[in-house]
């Protein structure tokens, strides 16, 4: 795991480009490689304005582009909820179901509670994605309750630092 840095943004675009990845996401995939430079853009000023940000999931043995994972303080109202940290991941097609979301997000918890010291991390998935509301539950997140988002339904989940184990 890695900062996401500018030159990511071929595969910012083959991720967020590709109408499977976007599924549970609103299915509004990006068209052009300017809209993969301004989530990159978005994601790296996070960095300096809250020190947290999502993180470039890079393949050691190649270096390749993987994904995304990480942290991320949403300070707009999501589910009555503001100012807080929200685990996510998004992997390339290719690289789903090897256990690479699970091990980027398990980095990202602890990061969160060792290093940034939070006493509680929330996460939605929505209710379709199977395979994103097994990796929250696997990781220890408790289900909260379903909410709308952008007109779709979603699960909430949280973990608190107590209730954290490291799977």
């Amino acid at each position: 795991l890695r900062e996401v840095l500018p030159e990511d943004v071929e595969g910012f675009f083959k991720l967020d480009a590709d109408p499977e990845v976007h599924r549970y996401l609103g299915n509004n995939p990006i068209t052009t490689t300017k809209q993969a430079e301004e989530v990159i853009d978005f994601i790296r000023k996070q960095y300096g304005i809250n020190g947290i940000g999502r993180w470039a999931i890079i393949e050691k043995s190649t270096n390749t582009f993987v994904g995304w994972t990480g942290l991320k303080l949403v300070t707009e109202t999501v589910n009555n909820h503001t100012d807080f940290y929200d685990l996510g991941y998004r992997l390339l097609k290719k690289y789903w179901r090897k256990g690479i979301a699970t091990e980027s997000a398990i980095a990202s918890l602890n990061y969160g509670f060792e290093t940034m010291n939070l006493k509680k991390i929330y996460a939605a998935a929505h209710v379709g994605n199977v395979g994103s509301n097994a990796i929250l539950k696997n990781l220890g997140f408790q289900f909260v309750e379903t909410f709308y988002y952008d007109g779709e339904e979603h699960n909430w989940y949280q973990i608190e630092k107590p209730k954290w184990g490291n799977p």
